[in-house]
Order: C-alpha cells, then sequence, then structure tokens
C-alpha cells in the first residue's frame, strides 16, 4: 500500500498463489477512512463495503465478468499507477528484484529496508 506520493504505507507478503484480496482487508484496517483507489484484482463486494463500512470510499472497478459495472473516474483511477511505479523502484535492488533471499521474512525486511531508503530520499530533496 502507497500513499499519494507513491511512498511505501504498509507493505505485507502473500504466498505466490494467494490472491492479494485475501491481506487486503488488513492494509484496510491499517488506513484511516478515505479513498481507496486499487485495480480490478481487489474487485470484491466484500471490500467495496468495508471500506464504506469505515465511512470511506472505494474505487475499485468492476472486472469484465460481472453482470453490474461499477464506474471509476479516470483521473482517480490512474493513481493507482503510484503502487507500479514503487515496485519498478524496489526492483532496482537485484537481490528484490531476483527474490535473491529464500525466507519470507527476510525478503520482507529487505523490501522495508529499500522503503525506508525512498523516504529519506524524500525528505532529503524537500528539506
Amino acid at each position: 500500500m502507497v500513499d499519494q506520493d507513491g511512498l511505501p504505507v504498509k507493505l505485507l507478503i502473500t504466498p505466490g498463489q494467494a490472491s492479494d484480496k485475501t491481506v487486503a482487508p488488513l492494509l484496510l484496517d491499517a488506513l484511516p477512512p478515505g479513498t481507496v483507489v486499487a485495480d480490478r484484482g481487489y474487485d470484491s463486494m466484500a471490500l467495496v463495503e468495508r471500506v464504506r463500512d469505515r465511512g470511506g470510499i472505494a474505487h475499485i472497478p468492476t472486472q469484465s465478468r460481472v453482470r453490474v459495472q461499477r464506474s471509476v473516474p479516470q483521473d482517480l483511477y490512474r493513481q493507482r499507477n503510484l503502487v507500479e511505479r514503487f515496485f519498478s523502484r524496489i526492483k532496482e535492488a537485484r537481490g528484490i528484484a531476483t527474490r535473491y533471499d529464500k525466507r519470507a521474512d527476510n525478503y520482507l525486511a529487505a523490501i522495508k529496508l529499500f522503503s525506508v531508503r525512498l523516504w529519506l530520499k524524500r525528505y532529503e530533496s524537500t528539506a
């Protein structure tokens, strides 16, 4: 999960065979109520209702196979690209891109260290 500037806020790792939707509730619980933008992979009425119950607004488009379609404003939906850009940035670290660490806790620690580097770089440029 990233903030409006594309900086990581919450990091979780899922097993390779698991859908990202399985940990989405944990990510949502870490957020204050507000606007949530996600891609079609997170299309679930349970997630949309969870965001709504917490006082937020979910902007998650429906998958094409769903009969009732939800629309999302294009300018808002483009913000989901911030997550993709974060993934591109962490892959600058060769060990992360190639999944050099075999244990999940070591891999997550490497991602967190690189995330700290991104935060520090942001603060250096604003100071």
